[in-house]
Formats: C-alpha cells, structure tokens, sequence
C-alpha cells in the first residue's frame, strides 16, 4: 500500500479534484498521441470473469514463479503485479480485456504468494522492494521479454516503479497505481500525522509478536485480510467465492515471513539483505522515472494522497497522464477493471 510518508506530505495539498458518481469514471481523460486514433476497451461489469485458464510455472532466480497467461503469444506484453493482501485475480477481469485487443498479458504471483515457491530453503524469506523487482526482471528473462508494459497496484505498483526506475530500458510504459510509491527508509522512520500512523494499524500490528503470531496462523491472517479488504475498499461487495478465490494464495508456506519481512523493513525494523544493499541505496534517492506514465488514483481508497497526484508528479518526467477514479477503493483493477485496461493501452500509446 501507499508510502504512508508520501501520504503524510499530500495532506498540506487540499482535497483533489471532485469525483463523478459513476464507479470507475475518471476525472480527467488522456487525449491520443498526435496521429493515431484513440481505442477504446470495452466495458465490462467487475466480477463477469473469475478464473485464468490453468496457470504456468517458469524459474526465474530464485523462484519458481506461477503466472496466468492470456493473449497471442507475440502480442506485445503486459506484465500485472498485484499487492497486498491480494493475488492475481486482481486482474481476472482485466487480463481477457487485453488480451482481446492482442496482448500477451502476464500475471505473476510475487514471492510468497500462490504458487510461487523459492528453489532453496537456504534463500533468505526477505522482501525488500529491490528484491520483488528482481524477481520480476528475472522472469521476464526467463519468458525472454526484453521489454513490456508494466502495470500494478499496492506491492505491484512499488515494484513496477522500483524497475522503470533502476531498468528504464525493460519497461515500454508505466501505469502505476498510487503514482510513485518507492520507499523512503529513512524517512519511514520518522513519526507521521496521527490520522496517517492510523491508517497504518496493520504495519504496526505486522512489527510485534502479537502481529507475527497472527500472521503465522493460516485461519487468523486469511480473517486479517479480509478485513483490510472491506477497510480499503469501501464500497466494493465482493462475495465469499471472490475471496476465497484469492485467498488461497495466502496459505503458501512463506506468505507470513515474506509479508512480514516487507513492513517491518519499511520502517527499518529489519535490515536491507546485503545482496540488496546497492539497489536499495540507489533508490534511496528517490530517481525519477522517464518511462511514458498513467498514474491513477482510486477515489475510495484511504491511501490516496488528496491533490489530484501533485504529491508525486515530479517524478515522473516523461509522458504523463493522470487521473483519479471515482467509486473505487484500493482493489482498482478487480473493481474496475475496464479503467485499469484503458489506462494499459493510453499508457502503452503516449
């Protein structure tokens, strides 16, 4: 979710733009790049499509990675990464949408996640945002794509900012959830507003042995994130087959210490892995990314900075496109699916 810094800093910028009424409607619409002509995704009720025809398995570093695939198999990719506490049916609804209009889309369970498992149980269970990046490099050196599209939420978005970041030359274009979500650890370590640290209950809950205990009991931390599912997406009535869809991905053996591991290294509780070190002092200073840009915010979600993405636009210093979804909570591809698809092919045409 959300740097709860960058979050604490957009508070000084006012309340965004108004929302329209429509769930999934944007506030603002991107114009087609000079000569081609615009297209359009068709629209499609969230929850029309559950399910990914049987999924692969590819190694790719130190993880055997299991993705969803749909599309021609020379289309041009797009890779989706999805966030916590979520899996790759966030993207159910989005990936035939794509895949329809002749991509090949990729949706990979991250690290922990699903079944995606580790080749070593010497590997460390660590998952600092360079070491999810890496893990997405390494499989689409494994599935031998040079470059794609990356699209994400949540953990997802981090990771695809983290590799537009430090591997411009992989990424053909951005759409990032939450606009520029890489951390800042040092900054992390500073008190924010009380009404931040509030929103961040679980980060602190994840950084005790309370926490730990919880997440560590497979029935306890399925009930803790469906509970954050109704926190963050407010008005999205999902039913217990969604849920229980995605939630089996949380029953993967590493699922509490890689979770874990990624909080409590966000405000610094545990160390960077040393064969992160390089990678994590690099994005200590914040790089900008250069790679064309849709940004998007969901109205509902807690997360969301007010002010219309000011609070990170000067990061991005390429083509740029921004927009903020009304009636949509944190979840944005699974609640709207076809506003998360048409921001994959403008981001894919600016």
């Amino acid at each position: 979710m959300i740097d709860r810094r960058t979050f604490s800093k957009a508070l000084a910028l006012g309340a965004g733009a108004a929302a329209l009424p429509l769930p999934g409607h944007v506030t603002q619409a991107t114009a087609a790049a000079p000569g081609r002509p615009a297209v359009t995704v068709p629209a499609v009720t969230p929850g029309t499509h559950t399910g990914f025809a049987p999924l692969k398995h590819v190694r790719a570093g130190v993880l055997d990675i299991a993705y969803a695939e749909a599309g021609p198999a020379h289309g041009p990719v797009v890779l989706c990464l999805h966030g916590w506490p979520y899996d790759i049916h966030s993207f159910v609804g989005v990936a035939p949408l794509l895949a329809g209009l002749g991509y090949r889309v990729v949706v990979p369970y991250l690290r922990g996640h699903g079944g995606t498992r580790f080749l070593s149980r010497r590997t460390p269970r660590t998952a600092e945002q360079s070491a999810v990046a890496l893990d997405i490099v390494a499989l689409m050196d494994a599935l031998k794509i040079e470059k794609a599209v990356l699209a994400g939420f949540d953990w997802g978005s981090r990771t695809a900012d983290v590799i537009a970041a430090l591997w411009p030359g992989r990424v053909k274009a951005l759409v990032s959830t939450g606009g520029y979500l890489v951390t800042d650890v040092e900054a992390q370590r500073e008190p924010a507003p009380a009404a931040v640290e509030h929103m961040w209950w679980y980060q602190w809950y994840f950084a005790t042995e309370r926490g730990k205990k919880a997440m560590e009991d497979p029935d306890r931390r399925v009930a803790l994130c469906r509970h954050v599912w109704t926190l963050v997406s407010p008005t999205w009535h999902f039913d217990d087959a969604t849920f229980e869809r995605t939630a089996r991905a949380f029953r993967n053996p590493d699922y509490a210490a890689i979770v874990l591991h990624n909080y409590r290294w966000r405000i610094g509780l545990v160390e960077t892995d040393p064969r992160y070190g390089r990678y994590e002092e690099r994005l200590a200073a914040r790089p900008a990314i250069h790679v064309p840009t849709v940004t998007l915010d969901p109205a509902l979600d807690p997360f969301t900075p007010p002010g219309d993405g000011a609070a990170y636009r000067d990061h991005f210093t390429g083509p740029y496109d921004h927009r903020t979804l009304a009636g949509v909570g944190h979840n944005l591809p699974q609640e709207a699916p076809s506003a998360f698809a048409q921001a994959v092919i403008d981001a894919d045409r600016l």
